[in-house]
């Protein structure tokens, strides 16, 4: 399969003829770009991949990444979502980035091609590669809802594509799982296939609903060895949605084992509409769930993880809207958003800024005032907004490119709430903001228009007066995302946010902004 290989993260050589060596500059690897306005720290398909004309096949948004760690590079396999989709024609092939770093990404093209209206693969769904001698084993759902289709065959099936070098896939046709006669047909998807030492076998979980009740679950076949295609059901399901919870799919499913605990995640895009985890110290449960078992907000969705060894990372993508403004309602497919995955004590996860991708931004940018309302000081690179019982903000003047804000806040009081503001220089009453609000302990999002806010996102975050919050924020074309504490992110779509003015806001309280400053790469 001939493979199309454009660079989203484009390095340029640059050679130094320098008349002092005071002023010569060593440059690292990961610093040599640049065409600043266009990083892509969080990527998606470029148009015209493959040199065709017809945009169905070029120009697309990257969904469900499926992360695979080898000989030093990281493969984001994803679902290329294409942003038309004509009738008649299949969907979502598979794509790839690779990076060495999870900061910089080389986008490789399609990998693993939809099939035709006759076969199970007619559009094609989330799933996982492992390796196993010299072969790799790409696993995958095959989906197909043509009523000619669905006469002999399940809507939904896990199918196997092979491969000596994961660039060139062959398809095996003659492998295929589908469900039991206890599990439902329809929403049979998302293999996810690991070795687990703990079992000494290959696990591969599988969501899907019971046939009876339609309750979400999420199966375990095991293998001692992917070569023989003997994968076998296991009688009981790793996990069943609770009662409460009523989920109507578990998505996308991922399993790890970090520091002796086990971790189950899934996505959910029906109630909660986000990505979970779960935690045990056993592969087979009780699976516990922490006060807080969401991974980032609505906007960020079927999330995998990998490690290289070292560090363990997750995979996800940040919805875009349609239309492509902030009135646009949220849909399939987006930009890929990578978080690192660190342990607390008491076996919760944190999610932060990836140091590899921090490490871009070392070039100090300047801040310049655009306009204030209400009551704010300076001092060097601190900003107080004085709004008890008014509304204060401090705007910058626009500025293009991506970029990354580091403050550390503290707030007065927790009858307000305070963050950060999107204006566009078109409307003085349309901005994007993100808050924190200590009296509901939560990071919101808002899209404001016309003076009324319509909350757009939100994440729980434990939030107390007179404590200073570390704030990183990294803006990169559309793309928004907020960490705090190196314990939580949050990513946001903001079409307000290029080229427009941007800057700190109070409500009903007095906020202040520390060691404010603005970093480019």
């Amino acid at each position: 399969m001939k493979t199309f290989k454009y660079c989203i993260k484009c390095f340029l050589i640059i050679f130094l003829v320098a008349c002092s060596s005071e002023d010569d500059i060593e440059i690292s690897n990961d610093q040599k770009l640049l065409d600043e306005k266009n990083l892509n720290v969080y990527p998606a398909p470029t148009s015209g991949w493959g040199g065709e004309t017809d945009p169905y096949l070029t120009t697309g948004f990257t969904a469900d990444v499926m992360p695979f760690y080898d000989n030093g590079l990281f493969h984001s396999f994803f679902l290329h979502d294409a942003a038309f989709k004509p009738e008649g024609k299949g969907f979502h092939p598979i794509h790839k980035f690779v990076s060495e770093n999870v900061s910089a990404f080389s986008y490789e093209g399609e990998q693993i091609p939809y099939g035709k209206a006759t076969e199970p693969d007619f559009a094609i769904g989330t799933g996982s590669t492992i390796k196993v001698g010299d072969t790799y084993y790409f696993y995958y759902t095959g989906f197909n809802d043509k009523s000619s289709f669905l006469q002999s065959n399940p809507r939904e099936s896990i199918l196997l594509a092979k491969s000596s070098d994961l660039e060139n896939w062959e398809k095996d046709e003659e492998f295929r799982i589908t469900a039991s006669e206890n599990y439902y047909d329809f929403e049979f998807r998302d293999p996810e296939v690991f070795f687990n030492e703990d079992t000494n076998e290959y696990w591969m979980l599988v969501c899907t609903q019971f046939n009876d009740s339609r309750k979400a679950v999420i199966l375990v076949y095991t293998s001692n060895n992917p070569e023989n295609n003997d994968w076998k059901l296991q009688n009981n399901p790793l996990y069943i949605t609770s009662n409460e919870e009523n989920y109507l799919m578990m998505e996308c499913p991922d399993m790890f084992k970090m520091n002796g605990t086990w971790y189950l995640i899934f996505s959910e895009n029906w109630k909660d509409k986000a990505t979970h985890y779960r935690m045990a110290s056993s592969p087979y449960g009780p699976w516990e769930t922490p006060d807080n078992d969401l991974l980032d907000g609505r906007y960020y969705y079927a999330a995998k993880t990998e490690t290289d060894g070292n560090n363990r990372y997750i995979f996800g993508w940040t919805a875009r809207k349609f239309p492509e403004n902030d009135n646009g309602n949220k849909e399939f497919g987006g930009n890929m958003v990578v978080h690192e995955i660190t342990q607390n004590s008491d076996r919760t996860l944190n999610y932060s800024l990836p140091g590899t991708t921090e490490n871009l931004f070392l070039e100090r940018a300047a801040l310049e005032l655009d306009s204030t309302i209400g009551s704010t000081s300076v001092i060097e690179n601190s900003y107080t907004l004085n709004a008890s019982g008014d509304t204060s903000t401090y705007l910058f003047k626009a500025d293009y490119g991506t970029k990354m804000l580091r403050t550390s806040l503290k707030m007065d009081s927790n009858s307000g709430r305070a963050g950060f503001i999107f204006q566009n220089k078109g409307s003085n009453t349309n901005s994007y903001q993100i808050l924190l609000e200590p009296a509901s302990n939560r990071i919101v999002s808002y899209y404001e228009q016309g003076g009324n806010l319509e909350e757009i996102n939100s994440i729980s975050f434990n939030l107390e007066t007179g404590k200073e919050y570390s704030i990183k924020m990294v803006m990169d074309e559309t793309i928004c995302v907020l960490y705090i504490d190196g314990k939580k992110a949050f990513s946001n779509r903001i079409y307000e946010m290029p080229g427009n003015t941007f800057g700190f806001v109070s409500y009903d309280m007095t906020t202040m902004f520390n060691n404010t400053l603005m970093l480019k790469p």
